[in-house]
């Protein structure tokens, strides 16, 4: 809305206070959004109507706009459970934890599995936070105080807490002030007129009360233009050909799907005026297209004046061509609104953005322009005022590749360049991008130039093409699919468009027609027909096909801006965003169908230089840079979603840049540099990168073979997006998407190794024999110390849980702070050894046994909230929060000796028994559901397979098992496979680990590890360590599967690449342990970190807790040895039969690393 609509609304609003109309009032408020009433407010919060206040705050606010907005929907929430606890209410409880707090989770896990924890208490001020909670009414009133502060400090409330200063009745004055003015107007104007209605213009005529008089010069002016604009083509509609005379036929029909843009024609010549739609008519040839099509005038001065004999009275004076939803309203007072959006809804939930800073990259020069990689995901390509392009790979923060500017040859430049360079030998880039498949870059330089690479991974880029395109500064550049082979589209400071062969350099099409330079170019295809939209830097905004009849629409942009337009990620949408001299932005959305803009976008700010730079992500998202942050709308609603500052330092209008999958957003800043923003899915991208890195440059599954680009190949209209261009490896990630296959696993850049260095490098297994190489940490510990039987962090990766040989359980937490940010486990700060304030222990029933002597086990429930406990007694179940135990069952004989909970159902677990069976328990109904048998000694391990719907079961036999989990039924059964010349323990436990594909499988066993293949366990690798270890204690999977943990008797740990069973790293126990010859100390269990791939836990025989991490400036363990096979990364199909067997034995002696 205008100002003087805004002013409208608040006299509206001080009527309706005057007629008392209360409940009008706060919904007006509401639903303009103009001014948060916080008396109201506070009444309504004072009251406890929680839905009325949620609603009223929607009016101005939701969840996720900021971390204000976001605070205080979560205080409201909280307070509205509190209250629901604090009645007994414990269904209602339940149910505004589900509906309303859960929304919160994702934003902080830990504290939304602390409020459900509060379920469970008898008094939720048990709690230690909530122990200060008074009554009701002092709770709401100290929450209240909390809430203006945060209402105070929205920038969301900026000049809407105070009402504007407008003496009584203001709205009847001026309704008084036009009355009289109007009778001031009549011929025969009455002393005391008797005004009846408001719906017409007073007038003191007999003949008709209080209305139609004679008309006046005045009012005939506007009748007679009233008709002229009636019969004036409205949106869209242009006059015939006749007015300008007629054209040649066009050799190519018009896009269907743009037919709006050029609707019937009137048979009304007019004045040379701007056109509002963009487009192409839905005709058969160029006798019915225009080349320059016009529009009438945008406003009248004869309009200036209204009268209820203007059918204008109501409408607002709008650029015609655009729909009734923008607001661009200059003169009346009264413009229809266009279509009402949802304030404070959105079809999307903002956590899908990336805005968490993951890193900072310092180019050198200030960031013009930046594109990532089309298929891999984490390579960005920059341009930056100096004239440097340069190549990152943000897995490992590595500057690839750096190319200066520098004319490739000059003699055959033009005289007006080599004139130029003789003066100043230098040039900014304007944009750099890549081609669809991601074999080619393009760089548009501010002279003349323009320069083509081809890319061949890693550092390798390779000077394909130098074409001098433009006088002056080339401005923009695309590719796009003519006729199909691919070519490349430029436009400059010279007016023109011009489209060039990739492969020759050749050019292909001029298009002339612009008056001011060409700002940006939009190729697109729709069905068979491709076409270029342009724009230029007076507004204009011109659309050609790939033809010499010239442009078929001329037209203006929003503001007359110079603008950038691009589609949606699909194709389906289209946007377009810029600024015009005035310094005010538009970011709009257009309907091809129509011609129109389908809706303008709010919350552009507006700046003295520059022109506002955008993206779009997922067919979801808009981000803009404007006024130094990022500021992000939903592609269906036109007020703006989030915004983010990047931990701040951006530039007035930074330049932004989306990935493919949206996952990750590169942002300029100050000082020359790139933040690079991800959501949770790009930080786990970029960690999983950062773990395997080493693996992506020398390991041979990274070596690429490459041969030289065939010319004339280059990228047809029908060739999928992916390297198909020059024939190079693919990261492993790609090639799964490729195959079809649903897997998650990231991109890999290419890298060119060579092939004969590699082999004769002599790989090193790295030995770590001393503390200083490596962090480690002993937990703190007061308590009594006992063998640790049983570790693991907790799923949130902020805590560790032991449970030890006497039936105690010991708990340690990280505290967040200044030095952990994150409040994450880490070996560089100790943690505290956390209990509640009841000082109670968890600690397992042990009736009437000896728990040293019996099995242990446990199972930690997915949100922390609960564990699973057993230690030769019943089974326990306790809560995490309270340490209290909330039930026990299962009296033994039989005892427990595995736990696992169902990996959709934490009411449904599987209990491995001593006597060889499995019971599937539902502890909600208390009672054994099925009783599995097929071991024949004790159950020692258990696993499920959400992916293949089957439990593996492992056991003291060296058996294991896979039952289906749709009927519990055994599916197949094996014994662990023995080489010759070794034996089996007669009882010796067994643990199975599934890796993240929830396919292969790791098993455990003390003379060996094996990966195995569900359902039908098929041994694809086995390992097997040097008998100076002394037998293997445990061993787990990384979080991200990629490497093995694996502790023994002799105190060493081994890392192994999972993918090869081939150890690269040895950590021997001086590195961890201090030198006790009288105690021996080794390790009985391994935990790893949820999301540190580098970061494990070990419990030892002592009872004590260690974490170990590498160094920070190696950042992981050794380095992976090649394979002797080529073998992929991947988890490898071998002999079903006999597998592949590897022992540390010969891999020391193949490497010679003693």
């Amino acid at each position: 809305m205008s100002s003087l609509s805004r002013e409208l609304v608040f006299l509206i609003l001080q009527f309706l206070e005057e007629e008392k109309f209360k409940d009008t009032v706060h919904r007006l408020e509401q639903e303009s959004g103009y001014y948060f009433n916080l008396r109201y407010f506070e009444e309504l919060v004072i009251n406890g109507a929680w839905d009325d206040v949620e609603a009223y705050l929607s009016g101005f606010t939701k969840v996720e706009d900021n971390r204000y907005s976001m605070k205080i929907f979560f205080e409201i929430r909280k307070q509205k459970y509190l209250e629901a606890l604090d009645k007994k209410d414990r269904a209602k409880a339940v149910d505004i934890l589900v509906k309303d707090l859960k929304a919160f989770s994702s934003f902080n896990e830990d504290l939304f599995k602390e409020i459900t924890q509060l379920l469970i208490l008898e008094n939720f001020r048990d709690n230690e936070q909530l122990s200060k909670y008074g009554d009701t009414k002092s709770a709401r009133t100290v929450m209240l105080v909390e809430l203006k502060k945060l209402i105070e400090a929205n920038p969301l409330f900026r000049d809407k807490l105070v009402f504007p200063g407008l003496k009584n009745s203001r709205l009847r004055t001026l309704i008084n002030q036009s009355l009289n003015w109007q009778h001031q107007l009549c011929k025969n104007p009455k002393p005391n007129p008797d005004i009846k209605t408001l719906f017409t213009d007073h007038s003191c005529a007999h003949s008709q009360p209080n209305g139609a008089r004679t008309p006046s010069p005045t009012t005939n002016q506007l009748m007679a233009t009233n008709q002229l604009m009636n019969t004036i083509p409205k949106a869209g509609v242009f006059p015939p050909l006749g007015v300008h005379g007629s054209f040649p036929v066009a050799p190519a029909p018009m896009p269907p799907s743009l037919g709006g843009w050029m609707a019937n024609p009137s048979a009304i010549p007019h004045p040379s005026l701007s056109v509002g739609p963009i487009g192409f008519s839905a005709h058969n040839n160029a006798a019915a297209i225009l080349k320059r099509p016009r529009t009438p005038p945008t406003s009248s001065t004869a309009l200036d004046y209204q009268t209820a004999d203007s059918e204008h009275v109501l409408k607002r004076t709008r650029t015609f061509g655009m729909s009734d939803e923008v607001s661009n309203i200059h003169v009346n007072i009264l413009p229809v609104g266009y279509t009402p959006q949802c304030h404070g809804q959105s079809s999307y939930a903002s956590d899908e953005l990336p805005k968490a800073v993951v890193m900072t990259l310092n180019p050198g020069s200030a960031v013009k322009t930046m594109d990532f990689h089309p298929v891999q995901q984490t390579l960005l390509l920059v341009g930056t005022n100096t004239g440097e392009i340069m190549l990152w790979e943000l897995g490992n923060r590595e500057r690839l590749a750096v190319r200066n500017f520098k004319v490739w040859e000059l003699g055959s430049c033009s005289v007006s360049l080599q004139a130029s360079l003789a003066s100043d030998y230098t040039a900014s880039v304007n944009r750099v991008i890549w081609s669809p498949d991601g074999s080619l870059m393009c760089v548009a330089y501010s002279k003349h130039l323009v320069h083509v690479y081809s890319y061949h991974g890693g550092d390798d880029l390779r000077n394909h093409l130098e074409i001098d395109a433009h006088a002056g500064s080339v401005n923009d550049i695309a590719f796009s699919y003519p006729n199909k082979p691919l070519s490349i589209v430029t436009c400059g400071e010279d007016r023109l468009i011009k489209v060039w062969d990739v492969i020759t350099g050749a050019r292909q099409y001029i298009f002339e027609g612009h008056e001011a330079p060409v700002y940006s170019v939009c190729p697109h295809q729709k069905e068979n027909i491709q076409f270029i939209f342009s724009t230029a830097t007076d507004g204009k905004i011109k659309a050609w096909l790939y033809d010499n009849v010239g442009s078929r629409v001329d037209y203006d942009a929003p503001g007359h801006c110079s603008t950038t337009m691009t589609y949606s990620v699909n194709g389906l949408r289209l946007f377009s965003c810029g600024t015009n001299k005035e310094g005010v932005s538009y970011l709009v959305e257009w309907n091809e169908g129509e011609g129109a803009v389908k809706r303008t976008y709010q919350g552009l700010g507006k700046r003295s230089v520059g022109v506002v730079q955008f993206d779009n992500t997922k067919n979801k998202f808009l981000a803009v840079g404007d006024e130094f942050m990022v500021k992000f709308w939903d592609m269906d609603n036109v007020n703006i979603l989030t915004t983010t500052d990047a931990d701040g330092g951006l530039p007035a209008s930074p330049c932004v840049r989306f990935n493919k999958e949206g996952t990750l957003l590169a942002v300029s800043a100050n000082e020359n540099c790139i933040k690079v923003l991800a959501n949770s899915d790009g930080i786990r991208l970029l960690r999983t990168l950062e773990s395997r890195s080493f693996d992506a440059k020398v390991g041979p599954s990274a070596v690429v073979k490459l041969q030289a680009p065939t010319m004339g190949t280059f990228g047809g209209a029908s060739v999928p997006v992916g390297p198909s261009v020059i024939d190079r490896a693919v990261p492993i990630g790609s090639i799964v998407v490729m195959s079809g296959e649903n897997r998650s696993l990231p991109d890999v850049k290419p890298r060119i190794t060579d092939e004969s260095a590699d082999k004769s490098r002599i790989w090193k297994l790295t030995e770590i024999n001393e503390s200083s190489q490596c962090r480690s940490l002993r937990l703190p510990d007061s308590l009594t110390a006992s063998k640790v039987s049983r570790l693991t962090y907790t799923n949130s990766g902020l805590s560790i849980l032991s449970l030890s040989t006497n039936a105690v359980h010991k708990l340690w937490k990280w505290q967040r702070n200044e030095r952990n940010l994150t409040g994450k486990a880490t070996a560089n700060f100790a943690p505290h050894i956390w209990q509640p304030n009841s000082g109670i222990l968890m600690t397992n029933d042990i009736s009437g046994i000896n728990p040293e002597e019996n099995a242990s086990c446990f199972a930690l429930s997915k949100n922390d909230s609960y564990i699973l406990s057993a230690s030769g007694g019943k089974i326990s179940l306790f809560n995490m929060m309270t340490f209290k135990t909330m039930t026990t069952f299962m009296s033994p004989p039989p005892s427990a000796s595995a736990l696992s909970f169902h990996p959709e159902d934490n009411n449904i677990i599987a209990i491995g028994m001593e006597d060889s069976s499995i019971q599937i328990y539902n502890v909600r109904v208390d009672e054994a559901k099925t009783n599995l048998k097929g071991h024949q000694k004790r159950v020692t391990g258990l696993a499920f397979s959400n992916a293949l719907n089957v439990l593996v079961s492992s056991g003291a036999d060296s058996q294991l098992c896979v039952w289906s989990m749709e009927r519990w039924e055994k599916q197949t059964s094996k014994f662990l496979q023995v080489p010759a010349g070794r034996t089996l323990a007669p009882i010796s436990d067994t643990r199975v680990q599934f890796h993240q594909d929830q396919i292969h499988l790791l098993v455990v066993h003390e003379t060996q590890i094996a990966i195995y293949e569900a359902p039908k366990l098929e041994c694809l690798k086995q390992w097997f360590p040097r008998e100076t270890s002394g037998p293997i204690t445990h061993a787990a999977y990384s979080c991200d599967s990629l490497s093995i943990y694996v502790s023994f008797e002799d105190g060493s740990i081994g890392v192994l690449t999972s993918s090869t069973l081939r150890l690269r790293c040895r950590i021997n126990s001086p590195a961890y342990l201090p030198p006790n010859p009288s105690l021996r100390v080794y390790p009985v269990v391994i935990a790893v970190h949820p999301t540190e791939a580098n970061q494990f836990a070990l419990g030892l025989s002592d009872g004590g807790v260690y974490v170990i991490e590498p160094l920070e400036s190696e950042g992981r363990w050794g380095i992976c040895p090649p394979n002797e096979n080529g073998s992929a990364a991947g988890p490898s199909n071998n002999n079903p039969q006999t597998g592949a067997v590897n022992t540390d034995q010969n891999q020391r002696k193949t490497r010679n690393t003693r």
